[in-house]
C-alpha cells in the first residue's frame, strides 16, 4: 500500500504529539507513524517507580494541563494516561505499531517505508526520540561476564536483584533512582566516571527547565547566561533518593576497568564478584531509519539548523535533546520547538 501525505510524523511519543498539536491548525494533511501497540511513547518502558521532576502543572504539552496529582510528581503510569487522552482529545491521525525502517529521497518528495506500508510525504517529522537505541560503554571483557546484564531501557523494578551483588553503573538521574530501590534488596555498589553532582533539595524540574528557557531567551538576544551550578544532567533529589542519602548508600566509586566472567577488576588490580550489571549510561538517538538518506553525522546526529535537517530541507527532527532545541525532551520543553518546526513545515509547504 501507499499513500500520500502532506506530513510523515515518525514516533508516537511527547515530542510527535507536540508537532501535531501545531499541524492541526493549518490545512495540511499528516499522519503520526507509531512503533509502539498503544499510546504513551517511551514512557511504557519506564520502570515502575519512575516519576516526573516536576509537578502536573509543569509537565504538560501545550494545549492541555495534566490533571493534577495526590503526589507531587506524577507516576509513570500517570504520565502514559494523559499521552493517551492528549492523542484523543485531539482525534490525531495515528497509525500503530508501525516500525518505520527507511525514509528515502525519491525527488519531488520522501518515501517513508514500513514492513507493510509506504507513505509518500512532501515532509518529514523525526520524532522518535532515544529509547531504541540504549547505550552501554564497550568495557573490555563485557561479552565474558555470565551474570545478568540489563539496561535501565529494560529495568522494571529490584525484585530480580534481591540478595545478588549488583553494579549500577551511571551517575545521572537513573543511576541514582535505581541505585535508590536495588539497595533496598541487594549488596549494590554504584559506579560512576566522576563524583555525582546532586542539586539542592529546592531544585526539581521547574528551576531546570526555567534555567533553559533563560538560556533559549538569551540565545535568541545574542547573549550568554551565567547559569548556576546545576543541569539537565545533575542528580534531582526526588524522595526516594533522598531516602537513599539517608540510608548512607548515595556515594560511588570510580569505574572498573574490564569485566570478567564472575566480575570486575577494578583500576587496582583487585577483582570483585559480581551477580549483575544494570547499565544507567543513557541512550543515543534512535535514527537508524535515516540512514538511507545519509544525513548521519559521526556523532550520531543530524546536522540541523534548529529543528530542520541541513543537508535534506524536508526533514525535521524534534525531541532528541539540547541539539535539537534547549529542554526540548522534556514534556513543558518540547512545545516550543515544536511550534516553531510546525511554522516552519507551514511557510515551507505554501512555498513549494
Amino acid at each position: 500500500m501507499e499513500t500520500m501525505v502532506d506530513v510523515v510524523i515518525i514516533g508516537g511519543g511527547q515530542a510527535a504529539l507536540s508537532v501535531a498539536y501545531y499541524l492541526r491548525r493549518t490545512d495540511y494533511s499528516f499522519v503520526i507513524l507509531d512503533a509502539e501497540a498503544s499510546p504513551g511513547g517511551a514512557w511504557q518502558h519506564g520502570w515502575d517507580s519512575l516519576r516526573l521532576f516536576s509537578p502536573s502543572s509543569w509537565s504538560s504539552l501545550s494545549g492541555w494541563q495534566m490533571p493534577p496529582t495526590q503526589e507531587t510528581y506524577p507516576s509513570r503510569d500517570q504520565v502514559i494516561r494523559y499521552l493517551a487522552n492528549y492523542e484523543s482529545r485531539y482525534e490525531f491521525p495515528v497509525q500503530r505499531p508501525v516500525l518505520v525502517t527507511a525514509v528515502n529521497n525519491l525527488g519531488d518528495h520522501l518515501e517513508v517505508v514500513s514492513q507493510h506500508q509506504t507513505w509518500h510525504a512532501r515532509v518529514v517529522v523525526s520524532a522518535t526520540g532515544t529509547w531504541r537505541n540504549p547505550f552501554i560503554p564497550p568495557y573490555p571483557g563485557i561479552d565474558l561476564f555470565q551474570g545478568l546484564q540489563l539496561h535501565s531501557a529494560h529495568y522494571q523494578s529490584p525484585i530480580p536483584f534481591r540478595d545478588k551483588k549488583v553494579l549500577v553503573v551511571g551517575g545521572g538521574n537513573s543511576g541514582a533512582q535505581i541505585l535508590a530501590e536495588v539497595s533496598r534488596l541487594a549488596d549494590s555498589t554504584w559506579v560512576t566516571s566522576s563524583e555525582p553532582l546532586f542539586l539542592p533539595d529546592d531544585v526539581d524540574g521547574r528551576v531546570l527547565f526555567q534555567r533553559a528557557t533563560d538560556r533559549w531567551k538569551a540565545h535568541l538576544e545574542g547573549r550568554e547566561v551565567d547559569q548556576p551550578v546545576g543541569g539537565l544532567g545533575d542528580v534531582v533529589m526526588v524522595p526516594p533518593v533522598k531516602e537513599a542519602r539517608e540510608r548512607g548508600v548515595l556515594h560511588s566509586v570510580r569505574p572498573f576497568k574490564q569485566l570478567t566472567a564472575t566480575g570486575v577488576i577494578w583500576g587496582d588490580g583487585s577483582e570483585t564478584s559480581v551477580d549483575a550489571m544494570i547499565w544507567c549510561t543513557g541512550f543515543r538517538p534512535a535514527l537508524s531509519h535515516l540512514q538511507s538518506l545519509g544525513v548521519i553525522n559521526p556523532e550520531g546526529k543530524v546536522d540541523v539548523e534548529g529543528t530542520r535537517s541541513v543537508h535534506e530541507p524536508r526533514l525535521w527532527l524534534v525531541g532528541y535533546g539540547e541539539w535539537t532545541g534547549l529542554a526540548s525532551a522534556t514534556l513543558i520543553g518540547v512545545g516550543r520547538t515544536a511550534r516553531t518546526t510546525a511554522e516552519e513545515i507551514q511557510h515551507y509547504l505554501a512555498k513549494s
